[in-house]
């Protein structure tokens, strides 16, 4: 069971915290917040929750279950991490930071402090305190971005099927994207409103990421190649 802890700088004084193990995460949740620098690096898509069915984005990092191709040997990213993985092992609760002590995050050894000699808080916090700040402000936003795409249709399941370099074919059901036709079969009004709202640089900006896809089937290939030398 879960230790939950608030986070407190006597208490936990001495606490320190390292990059999660990315290895296993082949989907991981962001906001809009975080499109445009997400499309750098990895295809944004959307899925559904397995237990409310509702809409939500995230990156793809991975074409099969525990698969992390951005990930190195040693379990880290290089390029852009969402603040998904930044908080891991960090929460809000009414309106305080509470710690789940038994995520791996803060059994590491060679974690960065959260606090220094003075109880002063260091760069790991911050780093940590502006991904809560971004999903705490940035998950109702995002919410109601999908909930305009809906509205107005823009959704459709995206056909992923990929041949790699081994033989095998791999299909990724159940995800999404914005439908780049829909999008300019839309009434000048209504285009207008997503524009000034900022719906169409993020709804432009998930299907541009789209093209990640062929770079990460490439990343995939270059790991079997690694495999097979």
């Amino acid at each position: 069971m879960a230790q939950w802890e608030v986070l407190d700088r006597q208490g936990h004084r001495h606490l320190t915290v390292a990059q999660v193990d990315v290895m296993q995460r082949q989907f991981v949740q962001i906001v809009t917040d975080e499109f445009a620098l997400a499309m750098l690096d990895y295809p944004i898509l959307f899925t559904k929750h397995p237990e409310t069915a509702a809409f939500y984005p995230g990156v793809v990092m991975g074409f099969v279950a525990g698969e992390n191709l951005y990930a190195d040997a040693r379990g880290n990213l290089s390029d852009y991490l969402p603040a998904d993985l930044v908080r891991q092992g960090f929460f809000v609760q009414d309106g305080r930071i509470v710690i789940d002590r038994d995520n791996p995050v803060f059994a590491r050894a060679h974690g960065e402090s959260l606090f220094d000699q003075d109880g002063e808080v260091t760069p790991a916090f911050r780093r940590v305190e502006r991904a809560l700040q971004m999903l705490d402000s940035g998950l109702p936003a995002t919410d109601q971005f999908i909930e305009r795409m809906m509205e107005h249709k823009l959704l459709e399941p995206i056909d992923i099927t990929m041949d790699f370099d081994d033989g095998q074919r791999i299909r990724l059901d159940g995800l999404y994207t914005i439908s780049l036709d829909q999008i300019h079969a839309l009434s000048d009004n209504v285009a207008l409103d997503l524009l000034r709202r900022g719906d169409l640089r993020l709804a432009y900006t998930q299907i541009g990421s789209v093209a990640h896809l062929r770079k990460l089937a490439r990343r995939r290939n270059d790991r079997l190649a690694g495999q097979a030398a």
